[in-house]
């Protein structure tokens, strides 16, 4: 199976007339994004915090986030901010405590992280999807002095606080939940003009900022640090690539808890003077009218959006939009081309970056299935490698010298990022050291070089092009998110009457990613009629199964590892495999048997994962 996408993200690169140089507009593009980030690292004091006053003051009443349930103008947007700020220092919050934010995608949710962040706070954006176990997890790792959550939420956290180590002070965002003190109501007393030297508390571009939540390649998720200099570097370069202007409105109706939903993006667009577009969910039967009403030029997306868009129906609204741009990631090669072509879509920037990764990667020149290459005149070319990788040991090899083995040209490895201490270059790791000294490689090439694993195999072309090929160790991506099979499967090992279980994801025809499967060997107390609901209690609907298979046995390596291979390979189908097999019905949530009819409905598309 690897060996066939890898051929297949090789071709596409080569069949298509892309010189060895960029075209004049992805020149342009690269110029735009250095000169956007060159004075960064002169002003060390200069973080989006106080760069949201002076937007402020350039835009004044210009809309710059508008959502269903309010609009901000850049200068309703600023106040708000230092409002959040104010409240924070009247809480008592000093320099490098931290505070939760779960919270839907709403246009308070970016000012909020910024008022708190720019009082020296690091702010902790959780999972919205997350409960029980989960959430105290991921609270538990950013060991939060407050939450603000949404009252929707409230019920989860309650029900997460059995597994909490501490309990921080919650404070509700919006009314309704006379239990819990209304932090809008609090905010709203506290004056928004810009706060004073003072009162910032000395935070500088090397300061933390936020935690942004990510699965990594085996555990539970982990709380990534995100600096301030980070935020400033990844709005700046994407605003100069998209060549960002006021007359822009981007539609994001991607998480904000994630680094490109809740910061990249947004940020890129308010940098240029435009605006934003925010919705709490992806709809494919009411995006195109949506985009066109709202005149929307830009559009952020993950692959898995465009496969949804380019299956839908048609709609009027189809090609009477306004977008000159689809920036994102995860979009393969054959529905790149029937989105871009179906929907009349005049650029697509596809890229590819990690939120606490050492490099990035940009597809400027619009080769359909590349996640981009590096330019010879970037410094950056040195610092992505390509290394050949053991799958069975999930280590790197390394030859006779004791060193890394360097891919050859269309040969898939594992991609590694150079650490050192530039700020480009840095890895500022998890709050958990153990998790950070996981993801570094050392004496890789020679005696004494560190470099970030990214768990990700990639190959790259002759001609430089880069191609995402698929994840290793325990993770894989199924409707956009990261699943941990590792976190996954300790959750099935609770269940009662399951002795042993591995997880892994498998190709499902017309999705994108993988979908999750778990091997199961069970006693007699073992019910399939309680799997549904346990699961739904434990983890978020993306993590859960969508099949279970069986078995007497789990065959391991000489190191006790499954060996998921032969059952990857098996896949699903219920003509090929004896052992009993069950779906998870998308109506009920309860796995019923998997037999001929619902894998034909699978296959031809009939049944709605």
């Amino acid at each position: 199976m690897m060996r066939e996408r890898t051929e297949n993200a090789s071709k596409t690169g080569k069949d298509l007339p892309i010189g060895e140089k960029p075209r004049p507009s992805a020149t342009n593009a690269w110029i735009r994004a250095l000169q956007a980030t060159a004075p960064i690292a002169k002003a060390p004091d200069r973080t989006f915090p106080v760069l949201m006053d002076d937007l402020a003051e350039r835009y004044g009443d210009a809309p710059a986030l508008l959502s269903r349930n309010g609009n901000l103008s850049y200068r309703a947007a600023a106040e708000l901010s230092n409002r959040y700020a104010r409240w924070g220092l009247g809480q008592g919050f000093v320099k490098g405590d931290c505070v939760g934010l779960l919270l839907p995608n709403c246009a308070e949710y970016m000012p909020i992280w910024l008022g708190l962040s720019g009082i020296g706070c690091i702010v902790a954006l959780i999972n919205t999807n997350l409960e029980g176990a989960s959430l105290a997890h991921c609270i538990d790792a950013a060991r939060p002095k407050a939450i603000i959550a949404s009252v929707d939420y409230l019920a989860a956290l309650n029900d997460a606080g059995p597994y909490l180590h501490r309990r921080p002070q919650i404070w509700a965002h919006g009314a309704g939940a006379p239990e819990v003190p209304d932090v809008s109501a609090a905010v709203a007393g506290f004056p928004g003009q810009p706060l004073d030297s003072a009162q910032r508390r000395d935070v500088t571009l090397n300061d933390p900022a936020l935690y942004i939540y990510t699965s990594g390649t085996t555990g539970l998720p982990k709380a990534a640090k995100v600096s301030h200099h980070r935020i400033m570097s990844w709005t700046h370069w994407f605003s100069g690539l998209m060549a960002i202007t006021p007359e822009d409105r981007l539609y994001n109706c991607l998480p904000m808890y994630h680094s490109i939903g809740g910061v990249a993006a947004p940020g890129a667009v308010l940098v240029g003077g435009g605006s934003v577009l925010i919705r709490e969910k992806f709809s494919a039967r009411s995006f195109w009218e949506d985009v066109a009403v709202s005149e929307c030029t830009i559009f952020q997306y993950i692959g898995e959006l465009c496969r949804y868009l380019a299956g839908s129906q048609p709609s009027v609204y189809e090609k009477r939009h306004r977008l000159r741009l689809c920036c994102g990631n995860g979009l393969s090669a054959p529905v790149w081309q029937e989105f871009q072509q179906r929907f009349n879509i005049a650029n697509i920037l596809e890229f590819y970056a990690a939120t606490e990764g050492t490099f990035s990667l940009y597809n400027v020149d619009g080769v359909p299935g590349s996640i981009g290459r590096v330019p010879p005149f970037l410094p950056q070319s040195s610092q992505i490698k390509l290394v050949k990788h053991d799958v069975e040991t999930g280590a790197i090899m390394r030859g006779g010298d004791g060193f890394g083995i360097p891919c050859e040209p269309d040969e898939a490895g594992e991609a590694i990022g150079r650490i050192s201490e530039s700020a480009a270059a840095r890895f500022e790791g998890y709050t958990a050291e153990a998790d950070t000294e996981k993801k570094v490689l050392r004496d890789v090439f020679q005696k004494g070089d560190a470099w970030f694993r990214t768990g990700d195999l990639m190959l790259k072309d002759k001609k430089g092009f880069y191609y995402f090929v698929d994840r290793i160790g325990d993770t894989f991506r199924w409707k956009g998110e990261n699943v941990s099979t590792s976190e996954v499967r300790d959750c099935l090992a609770g269940l009662r009457g399951v002795l042993d279980a591995t997880v892994y994801g498998v190709a499902v025809p017309g999705s994108e990613g993988r979908a999750g499967m778990a091997v199961l060997v069970t006693d007699e107390a073992f019910d399939i009629e309680g799997v549904g609901p346990y699961l739904q209690s434990r983890l978020p609907s993306y993590a859960r199964p969508l099949f279970l298979r069986l078995m007497d046995k789990i065959e391991v390596t000489s190191t006790f590892k499954h060996k998921k291979a032969d059952l990857v390979r098996d896949g699903f189908d219920p003509m090929l495999i004896a052992d009993r097999l069950y779906f998870r019905d998308p109506e009920t949530q309860a796995y019923v048997a998997l037999d001929a009819a619902r894998f034909g409905r699978i296959l031809d598309g009939s049944m709605r994962l």
